[in-house]
């Protein structure tokens, strides 16, 4: 199938790349966020809230895991990673690319982690969180595009070069 999808930190522009890129090469555009809050008809940090880290992260790989798409973009939330079925499904249906921005970058652009629904342990902080998962997100991509200073059309124009589009 002829699906890119895109993994990488919180607030390194999965979505927004995403609709970019999806109206670029006349794809269908997923966004796995609203699929799980569509599903459990709650906010990503109510899940987390009521539910706990641990359930949320199975929830995530479960609605993850199960989409079906062909010529689309997917964009995914930054916790993916820690559902190995939905990451080995999404290896099968496209071309996986990890959106890598530099920590300091990532830093800076992040609010309220909480607030935004961000899968992190009570404690954790965000230089933890990305020594956590930046070697996740380089397993499981098929390709990395590192998008450290650059606009959002000039990332666009690397995802397709990258993806061959």
């Amino acid at each position: 199938m002829d699906n890119i999808i895109l993994i990488g930190m919180p607030g390194c522009g999965k979505s927004t790349v995403g609709v970019v890129l999806a109206k670029h090469l006349g794809f269908g555009f997923i966004d796995s966020d609203l699929l799980i809050q569509e599903r459990e008809k709650r906010r990503l940090c109510e899940i987390i809230d009521q539910e706990g880290l641990v359930r949320f992260n199975r929830i995530e790989e479960e609605v993850n895991a199960a989409i079906r798409a062909e010529h689309s973009v997917i964009a995914t939330g930054g916790s993916v990673v820690y559902g190995p079925q939905a990451m080995e499904h999404f290896r099968q249906i496209g071309t996986v690319v990890y959106l890598k921005l530099t920590y300091e970058e990532i830093e800076e652009r992040l609010g309220d982690l909480a607030e935004r629904g961000v899968s992190v342990r009570p404690g954790q902080s965000l230089r933890e969180l990305y020594g956590e998962r930046v070697p996740l997100y380089e397993r499981y991509a098929h390709v990395t595009v590192d998008g450290t200073g650059l606009s959002l059309r000039e990332v666009v124009l690397k995802i397709k070069a990258a993806c061959g589009k």
